[in-house]
């Protein structure tokens, strides 16, 4: 990643593609870009990595994409460490003589604050088997993703400019002329990835229609004293919504009287101070502050990603509460969907309409994520109607039946895309399996590149993807367990066709010629 923080665009500059932002959206669409050899530079306003305290973890998604790229050894140190945190708040807590420092239960994520229990998952559902080794990732940090793939693109040889910020833009039929703090640069397409308040949508004159913000929320990494008054995990009271933990120092509160009066004000000591106080009714006293955000549950988003060669992604593309953690892994999902098509248009093998899926496929899940979020801070009010709402759904809350629906719904491993087929595995995450050599699907998935995969040894079926080499990889590997005949696997992960077929017989190819052409286009002339 050639970064550097001088004047480093001039006039005539030129790239294929501009990225507007450099957190983790805007970097893992770099990254994703760069593995199929487009030309990508991306522009941020800060000069360092952001470390401002934001989602404390990632869905099955996030861990698969990431996975899937190379990181899980990075990411199951992160977990490391953050769970050896987690255990030094729980021991800081006991220290100071705090009640309720017994562990809970297994933790697997929370609704509206309301938790729940790992122990009453239904542990034989298959959803939660599919993802190999990302399935054990969830306790990893927004800050900590952004340094990962900072780090991801630095290998790929990514251009990142930081310290320079966008200030306009024209788009022409053909390229962007995108301003900047440092000069100008001529792109082939632009990609909005700067955050709620986006530049690029605004600029663009994107719609952004939604409900309007009816909250102020607080999260920190704080220093205070008085904090053994504090109940450990998430607290309704009459008030609002506190929490403490799971590390040491990290608060968050909600008060439900209206938005702040100046969302981008810094966030002071007294504010926190004020907020703790006030929803907990503890007595605290913020001494230093280490990082904080402010925040709403304004609920917006574009509707269509795309307006000629400007596109969004992130937040810049929807916007909403933070409760869950979904913003975060929403992007990266934005992100990885949407890298692949570019790149295929870029190098001019897309097939017709294919950029137009990345609005088809992702602004339903946008979409369902704004409505979640909506439902969690109408269950967190503080008022009688709202209580009595939750006290039903806390008592649902507590069967293995609603705590799988939860779990399977906030991890992400129920998402699947609505494409053409019938087989159950089309349009969803393809499963990581196992083969005879020892490796899986993710470590072959690192390369970026489509994938079929010939998992009986098939002439023909290998045959109907001659002509599709630059774009798509075939693999013969025998898997070590149950597994389908054949699966055409998508850049993105996503499964777009799959066979199954007795043992020793040849798989039958009804469909592949179709999904080959409707996400890989037309094949190489003379090849078919």
């Amino acid at each position: 990643m050639r970064t550097d923080t001088t004047a480093v665009t001039g006039p005539g500059t030129e790239a294929e593609v501009v990225i507007a932002g450099g957190g983790p959206v805007g970097l893992m669409l770099a990254c994703e870009l760069a593995l199929a050899k487009v030309d990508v530079v991306v522009l941020e306003r800060l000069t360092e990595v952001d470390t401002t305290i934001k989602a404390g973890a990632i869905n099955t998604p996030t861990a698969e994409s990431l996975y899937r790229r190379g990181l899980l050894p990075a990411l199951e140190e992160v977990q490391r460490a953050g769970l050896e945190r987690f255990a030094s708040f729980l021991r800081q807590r006991a220290a100071d003589g705090a009640d309720g420092v017994a562990p809970a239960p297994r933790f697997a994520g929370h609704f509206a604050g309301i938790m729940l229990r790992g122990d009453l998952l239904d542990a034989e559902d298959p959803d939660f088997h599919a993802a190999g080794p990302a399935d054990g990732i969830g306790f990893v940090p927004q800050d900590a993703v952004e340094r990962l793939l900072a780090e991801r693109a630095a290998e790929l040889g990514v251009t990142v400019h930081r310290g320079v910020e966008l200030t306009g833009f024209d788009a022409a039929d053909d390229e962007v002329t995108v301003r900047t703090t440092d000069g100008v640069l001529r792109a082939g397409w632009l990609v909005g990835c700067d955050g709620g308040r986006s530049t690029v949508r605004r600029l663009a004159g994107f719609p952004f229609p939604g409900t309007a913000p009816e909250i102020t929320g607080h999260q920190a990494l704080v220093e205070m004293t008085g904090g053994e008054g504090l109940k450990a995990g998430w607290n309704g009271t009459d008030t609002g919504i506190y929490a403490h933990g799971p590390v040491p120092g990290r608060i968050l509160t909600v008060e439900f009287d209206g938005p702040p009066a100046d969302r981008g004000a810094p966030v002071t000591a007294a504010e926190l101070q004020a907020s703790l106080r006030h929803t907990s009714g503890v007595d605290v006293t913020v001494t230093k502050v280490h990082s904080a955000t402010r925040f709403t549950d304004n609920a917006r988003q574009v509707p269509d990603y795309r307006r000629g060669r400007v596109l969004l992604a992130g937040d810049a593309a929807h916007v909403h509460a933070p409760f869950g953690g979904q913003g975060l892994n929403l992007g990266i999902g934005d992100a990885v969907n949407l890298g692949w098509k570019l790149a295929a248009t870029v190098r001019g093998w897309a097939p017709e309409g294919l950029l137009d899926t990345y609005t088809a496929e992702r602004h339903p899940l946008g979409a369902w994520v704004l409505d979640w979020t909506r439902a969690q801070v109408a269950l967190m009010r503080p008022e009688s109607h709202a209580r009595a709402l939750r006290a039903v759904l806390t008592e649902l809350a507590g069967t293995a039946g609603a705590t799988t629906f939860f779990v399977k719904r906030i991890s992400g491993v129920r998402h699947r895309l609505d494409l053409p087929g019938d087989h159950p595995l089309i349009g969803r995450s393809a499963p990581d399996l196992e083969f005879s050599d020892g490796t899986r699907l993710g470590d072959r998935l690192c390369a970026g590149g489509g994938l079929l995969l010939d998992l009986t040894d098939d002439s023909a079926l290998r045959a109907r993807a001659a002509g599709y080499a630059d774009r798509l990889r075939v693999l013969t590997v025998r898997p070590t367990g149950p597994a389908p005949a054949a699966l055409l696997i998508r850049p993105d992960g996503c499964t777009a066709w799959a066979v199954d077929a007795a043992p020793g017989s040849a798989a039958p190819l009804d469909g592949l010629d179709d999904a080959l052409h409707r996400w890989f286009g037309v094949p190489c002339e003379g090849a078919m």
